[in-house]
This record gives C-alpha cells, sequence and structure tokens, in this order.
C-alpha cells in the first residue's frame, strides 16, 4: 500500500461524496415524484429512486453542474420503463399499493378524498401512452418548462407543445369517462 492509500479518500472522492450527498438532498423528491407518474408503482419507487442515484454516481464526472436536474430526469424516465417492463415480465398485477403512513393533520373524509384524487390522477396516467405521459408528468406535475422538457426527453419543443395539447385532451377525456362511471355507480348504490 502506497501513502495515498494510507491517507485514505482523495480530495477528488471527497468531492463527489459531497456532490452526490447535495443531488440525493436537493432533488430525490423531484425524482421519486416524478417516477411515480411515469408508472413505477409506490412499492418500487425508492428502488428505482435509488437506481438513479447509482447511475448519477457512476456518470458523475459526465454531469456539468448545470445539468444536473435535466440528467436526473432524463436518467428517472429510463428507469422508469426498465421498471414498467421489469413488472410486466413479473406478471404480478399487485394493483393496489399499500397506503400511505395516515396523515395525522386531516380527518378521515379529507384523507379519503385525497386518496381518492390520487387513484383517479394514477388510473388517468396510466391510460396515456407513454410518449405524452412523459411530457404531461413533466409539464404539469414538476412544472418543467417546454424548453427544458424539450432538453430532458430530447425531442423539439414544438414536438413538446403539441404531446402536452393531446396529452391534455385524453387526461380530460380519461377523467371525464371515470367520472361518469363512478357517478352511475353512485346512483346505482355502488361504491366509488
Amino acid at each position: 500500500m502506497d501513502a495515498s492509500q494510507a491517507a485514505g479518500p482523495s480530495s477528488a472522492d471527497a468531492e463527489s461524496g459531497r456532490r452526490i450527498a447535495s443531488l440525493v438532498a436537493n432533488h430525490h423528491a423531484l425524482v421519486w415524484r416524478s417516477l411515480r407518474r411515469l408508472g413505477v408503482s409506490e412499492s418500487d419507487a425508492d428502488d428505482a429512486s435509488q437506481q438513479v442515484f447509482l447511475v448519477v454516481h457512476r456518470r458523475l464526472t459526465d454531469i456539468a453542474p448545470e445539468s444536473e436536474r435535466s440528467f436526473l430526469l432524463q436518467t428517472a424516465l429510463r428507469v422508469a420503463a426498465d421498471f414498467r417492463r421489469s413488472r410486466k415480465r413479473r406478471r404480478e398485477e399487485d394493483g393496489h399499493d399499500l397506503p400511505a403512513l395516515a396523515d395525522t393533520t386531516a380527518n378521515p373524509e379529507e384523507l379519503l378524498d385525497r386518496w381518492r384524487a390520487r387513484a383517479m390522477l394514477d388510473r388517468a396516467l396510466d391510460a396515456m401512452p407513454k410518449d405524452l405521459r412523459t411530457v404531461f408528468v413533466l409539464f404539469e406535475i414538476e412544472e418543467l418548462t417546454m424548453a427544458e422538457i424539450s432538453n430532458v426527453v430530447e425531442i423539439p419543443t414544438g414536438t413538446v407543445a403539441s404531446r402536452l395539447r393531446r396529452a391534455r385532451e385524453v387526461f380530460r377525456e380519461t377523467v371525464s369517462h371515470m367520472s361518469a362511471a363512478r357517478s352511475s355507480r353512485c346512483e346505482a348504490g355502488g361504491k366509488w
């Protein structure tokens, strides 16, 4: 063992560790939400998030500081696609993720309303084609600009705009259909 190995991690290793820690602290919630809205089940979202940050760790020297968010979202898109394919191969249909821990600040009716709204959003997003869903999630939920989405997804800004328009139409139609189905079940005395 030479003197540099005995001294411990290099300053470059320490800087890499600080940068990774900063990326996780600043962007984990964005990555996790994006993965969920891009079709990764709640039970797989933590593993998928970890996968995103492992890729970032391996490629850290290739990522310009001003491009970190774009790189994270591009990686999340790929990881989400891998997780969706993996889930289909496993042929597991869990359909229902375990509910999150109860929010003690809300009453049961509010919690039920939130759960229903989240379930409706997930079903509406699941009904969208992947290319439309990606643009919709990044614009409407993550609030990226069209230029940022263009960079993340690597398509022209005009294509982003047309996909967003179509995604909004699909979303409105899907939610309208689900609301109508819910209303008819309620009128018939069924459950939501």
